[in-house]
């Protein structure tokens, strides 16, 4: 039985490690929104952090590969992982494009979005950090619902953003550019949404 906890131990720290590196990623995004300067460095260094995000995917599912003992189904753990890896794609593709689109200065409701985006990021960690203790008290659920909450207001923000984007701006090739950043900054808030809604599907399952 020790060895079993053991295992099952592991896999909690795995995706706790995860969510931290996340954070670091959401961190590094607001950074590079609220001071939009140095865009080059700042996306490179949001570009390493990616990777060690990917390297910690990879390490989850390689665990996952090599056990026969998990907390709760494989597959859920694979879907959870493979979310969590693209709330950071997702960031990523955004700060790469302010380059590749050559954005000279940022709209207000991308600055919101981050920081919603930022907000789901610390709740899943705090998810996480409870997740092997959720029997014993109500904070992952809590959790679950505060992300729910954020990503609801977001898409509020979302669909605000593209109304707004479609009705004033005149230049289709700005039009393109942001079309794309919002729906990206838009993915990446779902896929924190997408996480915490697997995590309530295994909550019950094991409830």
């Amino acid at each position: 039985m020790i060895g079993v906890k053991k295992k099952e131990d592991e896999f909690f720290q795995l995706l706790i490690e995860f969510a931290e590196k996340i954070v670091r990623v959401g961190e590094a995004f607001i950074e590079l929104v609220l001071d939009y300067q140095n865009v080059a460095d700042k996306v490179a260094g949001i570009k390493v952090l990616e990777t060690e995000c990917d390297m910690q995917a990879h390490k989850i599912l390689t665990a996952l590969n090599a056990s026969f003992i998990t907390p709760f189904d494989r597959e859920d753990i694979y879907d959870i992982t493979k979310e969590m890896d693209d709330i950071v794609d997702s960031l990523e593709e955004v700060a790469n494009r302010f380059i590749v689109f050559d954005v000279k200065q940022l709209k207000p409701e991308c600055l919101k979005m981050a920081e919603y985006i930022m907000q789901a990021i610390r709740e899943l960690e705090v998810l996480f950090r409870h997740l092997s203790e959720v029997k014993k008290n109500t904070i992952v659920h809590e959790q679950i619902v505060e992300v729910n909450r954020i990503e609801n207001e977001g898409d509020l923000l979302y669909r605000k953003a593209l109304t707004d984007l479609f009705r004033d701006e005149k230049d289709p090739i700005e039009l393109i550019k942001w079309k794309h950043l919002y729906e990206q900054l838009e993915t990446s808030l779902d896929s924190c949404e997408n996480v915490a809604n697997i995590v309530e599907g295994v909550v019950m399952k094991y409830a």
